[in-house]
């Protein structure tokens, strides 16, 4: 990681101590609602999260927040289950995750994931009287929370419109506090275990993408990197057992990369490693993800690999999905989606103008 690179976490980590010391144990007790938008009354996560907005006005008194925080506790415990609400999947057996990273504790709630966090899925699919073109694996930036709802619920629901079974990967989520490695290993599984399940999910296992924004771009990033040769959890952790899932491939056959190109200055666990088609979504104002970009490209581009770049003005970073937020989104950036589909459309089945005129 460059200097500029840890020098805006840095910033973001002050930041994040300062706000998690008033409202950060209130808010880690909302990240599992978040995290399930299939699993809750979608509209009223969407109505907490735009009252916990209210948390970021500066000067406020220790009387207003504490008030904030009475309310939203309030609002946040009245939040139930749906009726007959989806499981989650779990992508590992109990005590059988394999760990690169030690966290054993959460001192003022700095992670929105405590150490007993375990990784899942969740589906999100397409009507039965749907064609399906193939699958997406979705994965939020930052360490997912309530990004989860606009990056991944309402992505998901429109790639569904197009004909793709989605799935919301809440993995572990890299850097806060995971590794690479660890948010790598957690991606790779819920690919063998969607290609596993492929019959029912009416999938063509070899027609698998991953979308990832910010740092769950990063992520898909790493799950190239360690697992596109065929590799296995056995490769990199010492005394993993493998299971029959592990005979499936752990990686993407495509790759969504929305604002969330490789870190400058990465180190690689190795260079030459295989890479899918690769699509990539930026605003024009999202200056270091461009400069990321403008790391990766040339690395691409020696290895030959399909690229597909769309930049989009006046548009900064993140805010994929918003309209589910704000009921109107960006109808320049928000155009990523048809280009996406058709990126996808001409790997997966073959792209045919005329359908479409």
């Amino acid at each position: 990681m460059d200097d500029k690179v840890k020098e805006m976490y840095e910033k973001m980590r002050k930041a994040r101590i300062a706000f998690c010391k008033d409202f950060g144990e209130e808010i880690n007790k909302a990240i599992p609602m978040y995290e399930d938008p299939t699993r809750y009354p979608v509209q009223e996560l969407i109505d907490l999260f735009k009252y916990q907005w209210n948390f970021r006005k500066e000067g406020l008194t220790e009387e207003e927040k504490d008030a904030y925080k009475k309310e939203f506790a309030k609002r946040r415990d009245a939040i139930r289950p749906l009726e007959n609400a989806p499981d989650r999947i779990y992508l590992w057996p109990e005590g059988k995750m394999p760990q690169n990273t030690v966290y054993t504790e959460n001192p003022d709630h700095l992670n929105d994931h405590e150490p007993d966090f375990k990784p899942y899925y969740l589906e999100l699919l397409a009507p039965e009287d749907k064609e399906i073109i193939g699958g997406i694996v979705l994965v939020a930036g930052g360490s997912h929370g309530a990004g989860t709802i606009n990056e991944c619920y309402e992505v998901g629901l429109e790639f569904n419109e197009l004909g793709y079974q989605c799935f919301i990967l809440q993995c572990r989520p890299n850097m806060c506090p995971w590794s690479r490695l660890d948010t790598a290993t957690d991606a790779a599984r819920c690919f063998r275990m969607i290609r596993a399940n492929a019959e029912k999910y009416r999938l063509n296992p070899d027609h698998l993408a991953y979308a990832g924004f910010s740092n769950g771009g990063v992520t898909g990033d790493s799950c190239i990197e360690y697992y596109s040769d065929h590799q296995t959890p056995a490769d990199y952790y010492e005394g993993y057992e493998k299971d029959e899932l592990d005979a499936f491939y752990g990686a993407p056959n495509a790759y969504l990369c929305v604002y969330g190109a490789r870190h400058l200055g990465t180190k690689l666990s190795k260079e030459d490693f295989p890479y899918p088609p690769t699509f990539f979504a930026i605003g024009r104002k999202d200056f270091g993800c461009i400069a990321n970009l403008g790391g990766l490209l040339p690395w691409l581009q020696a290895k030959e690999v399909p690229v597909e770049i769309h930049t989009f003005a006046g548009h900064p970073h993140g805010y994929a999905g918003w309209k589910i937020i704000d009921g109107k989104g960006d109808y320049n950036f928000d155009l990523w989606i048809t280009h996406a589909d058709v990126f996808l459309r001409d790997l997966f089945v073959g792209y045919d103008p005329q359908l479409f005129g």
